[in-house]
Parts: structure tokens; C-alpha cells; sequence
């Protein structure tokens, strides 16, 4: 279960009333938290600790961390409504969020969802096309020298990507691939450790001398290294998120004891493994490339052997294969329930078609023509953004601005307090909505240096269909 797919299957599964059996403990939530957070954002650490240096990095790092699993106790206390422990069962994330607060803020929640699934799709096609460029470029070297050129435009790599999107998305939902997720579990483990090898590795070359500076990388203006920072800091704002993740987790546990006592010490479990294994990353990345880190370590100039990249490259773009589709899954199911809401006696929805398949097990398949053309234009759609935009840093901090506020920080605070009747006045009330507010602050910079990046990026550039790291 890594991070996508429990990301999405929280919003697509919705309100469902069947009973399902509970077995989880402790420890197969920790399990499941450490692989729902570990994903693609855990290959920008390095660059995000060089822009921040040796001090501020590892403390951003461990910052984002403790707010995290602050909100996360918060959150699964809400597991349940009205009390955390005798009330009936919230099993997802809206539906905790329709217990405490008002259909407006339900409302909110399912924007900030649908956006955060949406946005992701977008991030996660420009992520794997620069792994396509990067294996493109490393074969180039192979075979004509480590000075040859080697040019690889991404548009047609990404254009290839998501035609593997397009024959994936007719798949009728999540439950008839989740072997795709288990594959793409797996591989998000393989690249992440490869990555932290590799780092090492560099580092021990060079003779073990950390690289970097106590300040960070310099940038060409003050102005610059602004935005760099606050990019660094959307980058682990979008590798710490699991919110929308956890209720779901949490309804896997069996009882007694308590699942939200349950899901406190896994979180505490869970984020402080992370947090560990994040820093080992991001300080090991720094120290072996100094402020030449890259916005993706896999793309680092020198790092080797070729053969071992390139493999982490392939169990990157594996992951994202089916990450991506357990984040549009949930997408799909939604607008082509509208449209069916919408327009009820349309043949043309209603229609479907029985092909038959000699080499499958069931023999045929049903197929309806107005899903096929509905989830090939979302695809498409993401496609072209994605190369309007193919600025991998920025992305991801947009991403980490978008999500952390409202997912991690706002709907759980706001449902403390609902539950808790904590009145405006007391302390407790003043400081839960002071750290509500600097996370919001936060955020809201994150998102103006990362549109402001975007925006730079795109006037500089020639091509902007050429991705770039």
C-alpha cells in the first residue's frame, strides 16, 4: 500500500456500509504509514537540504515531522465521532470531515482532495519522463563516450507514458489492479534505498569530505534564492504528506485497544522511521554534491555505476505507472458519475459493449464507449499540462503547498476542536489556531515561490515541451 494508492482509495471508496473484517496492529499500520509517505518526493531531499544548508535543512526536515504526527493524533481521534472512542466509524477522510464541520468545509475537503489527486497525476508524468530522459542519456553515454552529446527531448517519452495511462485507465477501478499497486509498493522502496546508496557511495569516493555550505546554496540573486527555499521547503511539505491517508489506515485496526491509541504510537512509529530515513537522504545527497545537488538525485551528474541508475530509474517509472493510476481512478469514478447524474437517458452513457478476449481468463470484457472517451481526455488533459509545465522542483512544491495546509494541518485542527468544544478564548483554542495560521502562511509562500519558479522557468525557456529537472 504505498502512498498513492491509499491516497486515492480514500477518495474513491467513499461511503460504503459493508462490514470488513479488522485485523491490524501497531505494527502493520507503522508498515503501512512508512510506505503510504516514502514516495517520488523522498528524490528532492538532497537539493531541498542544499538550499537550505546544513542547519536549516535537517531542522525543516524534522520540523515538517513533528507537526505531522501532532495533526496525526489529532486526525485519529476523529476516526470516530462524537468520541474518539465509543463513536460510530468515520472510514474516510470526508466522511470524518462531514461528522465535525459544516458541508461548506465538506466541500472544501473534496476541492483539496480531487486538486491534490489531480495535481499529482500531473507531477507524476513530468517525474517519470525525466527518468526516461535520464535512462535515454545514460544509454547515449554507454555507447558514445562520457563527453558524446546526448540530447532526449521528454515530449515523446511523456507521450508514450501516457499511452500506457490510456490502455491502464479502462481498467473499471482500483480493485481490478491491485497488482499494480503492489508492484508500484515495491519499486517506491527499491529506488528510495538505491538512491541513499548511491549517495554514500559518491561520498566515500570523494574521500568522506562533506560538500555544501552552513547557508545553503548561493543563487544569482537574493530574490532567487527566496523562491529556492521556500520550493525546498513545498518539496518536504510533499513528501511528509499522509493525511488523507490516515483515517483509512486507522480502519484496518482491530480492537480493543482503542484504534485511536492504536494509531498514535504507529504514527509516532511510522513518521519518526521516515523522518530518519529523510534526513539520511537528503544530509547524504548534500554532502556528496554539495550545492550542485540536484532537483532529482537520480539525475546527478556522476553518480554511478550506470547500470545501478538506471535500474532505480526503472523502478521509478514503474511506480509512477501504477500511482498514477490509483490516483485517477478515483477521478474517473467521480466524473463519469456526474455525467451520468447529469444526463440520465443519454444512449450514448448509457451504452456499453461486450468484446471478446481469447487470451483472458473471463473470456471477454465490457466496454463503454463514453468511460473510453471520458478517461482518455482526462489523460490527455494531464498530459499537455504536464508539458506545459515540466518543472519537476516546482511541481512538487506547489503540490506541498496545496496539500499540507488544508489536508495536514487545517481539517484536523478544525475537528479537534469541534470535538473537543474547545471555545474561542482558552489557550489551547489561541494556540491551535496559531499553528493552523503559520502553516497557512507557509503554504501560501510555498505557493507563490513555486508559481513564481513556474513562471520564470516558462519565460526562460525555449521549449517548453523539453523537460527539464
Amino acid at each position: 500500500m504505498d502512498k498513492s494508492a491509499a491516497a486515492a482509495d480514500d477518495v474513491e471508496r467513499g461511503d460504503y456500509e459493508q462490514e470488513h473484517e479488522r485485523t491490524g496492529t501497531v505494527w502493520t499500520a507503522t508498515a503501512h504509514i512508512v510506505t503510504a509517505v516514502i514516495g517520488s518526493g523522498v528524490l528532492a531531499l538532497a537539493w531541498s537540504v542544499a538550499q537550505l544548508g546544513w542547519v536549516a535543512g535537517p531542522l525543516a526536515l524534522a520540523g515538517f515531522a513533528c507537526v505531522t504526527y501532532y495533526t496525526s493524533t489529532l486526525l485519529a481521534n476523529a476516526y470516530r465521532a462524537p468520541h474518539p472512542v465509543t463513536g460510530d466509524r468515520n472510514r474516510t477522510y470526508m466522511d470524518a470531515v462531514r461528522s465535525y464541520l459544516s458541508p461548506r468545509e465538506v466541500f472544501m475537503c473534496g476541492i483539496a482532495q480531487y486538486v491534490n489527486l489531480w495535481g499529482t497525476m500531473v507531477g507524476y508524468t513530468i517525474t517519470a519522463t525525466i527518468s526516461m530522459v535520464a535512462i535515454r542519456q545514460s544509454d547515449c553515454s554507454r555507447r558514445n563516450g562520457a563527453g558524446a552529446r546526448c540530447d532526449a527531448s521528454g515530449t515523446v517519452l511523456m507521450l508514450a507514458f501516457s499511452v500506457v495511462q490510456v490502455v491502464l485507465s479502462q481498467f473499471p477501478g482500483l480493485e481490478h489492479i491491485t497488482w499494480l499497486s503492489v508492484v508500484a509498493a515495491v519499486m517506491s522502496f527499491a529506488y528510495s534505498f538505491i538512491g541513499l546508496g548511491l549517495s554514500v557511495g559518491q561520498l566515500v569516493s570523494h574521500g568522506g569530505g562533506l560538500g555544501g555550505r552552513i547557508a545553503g546554496a548561493t543563487a544569482a540573486s537574493s530574490t532567487k534564492k527566496l523562491w529556492n527555499v521556500l520550493l525546498a521547503l513545498g518539496n518536504i511539505a510533499f513528501a511528509y504528506t499522509f493525511a488523507e491517508v490516515l483515517i483509512e489506515i486507522q480502519d484496518t485496526l482491530k480492537s480493543p485497544p482503542a484504534e485511536n491509541k492504536t494509531m498514535k504510537k504507529a504514527s509516532m512509529y511510522g513518521i519518526g522511521a521516515t523522518t530518519i530515513f529523510y534526513i539520511s537522504v537528503g544530509c547524504a545527497g548534500y554532502a556528496a554534491f554539495g550545492s550542485n545537488a540536484p532537483g532529482n538525485i537520480l539525475t546527478a551528474a556522476g553518480l554511478g555505476p550506470f547500470w545501478l541508475v538506471d535500474i532505480a530509474n526503472m523502478c521509478l517509472i514503474l511506480h509512477l505507472i501504477g500511482a498514477y493510476q490509483v490516483y485517477a481512478q478515483p477521478i474517473f469514478a467521480s466524473v463519469e458519475r456526474w455525467a451520468a447524474s447529469r444526463w440520465p437517458e443519454a444512449k450514448f452513457i448509457n451504452s456499453a459493449y461486450t468484446v471478446s478476449i481469447p487470451l483472458m481468463q473471463r473470456g471477454s470484457v465490457t466496454v463503454a464507449p463514453y468511460k473510453l472517451v471520458l478517461r482518455t481526455v482526462i489523460v490527455v488533459a494531464t498530459t499537455v499540462v504536464a508539458m506545459m509545465i515540466p518543472f519537476f522542483n516546482a511541481v512538487l512544491g506547489l503540490l506541498g503547498a496545496f496539500s499540507f495546509w488544508p489536508l495536514t494541518v487545517y481539517f484536523p485542527v478544525s475537528m479537534h476542536i469541534a470535538q473537543c468544544k474547545i471555545t474561542k478564548g482558552r489557550k489551547k483554542w489561541y494556540l491551535l489556531q496559531g499553528l493552523s495560521m503559520v502553516c497557512l502562511m507557509i503554504s501560501v509562500a510555498v505557493g507563490i515561490g513555486s508559481v513564481t519558479d513556474i513562471v520564470d522557468s516558462l519565460k526562460v525557456s525555449s521549449n517548453p515541451f523539453k523537460t527539464v529537472s
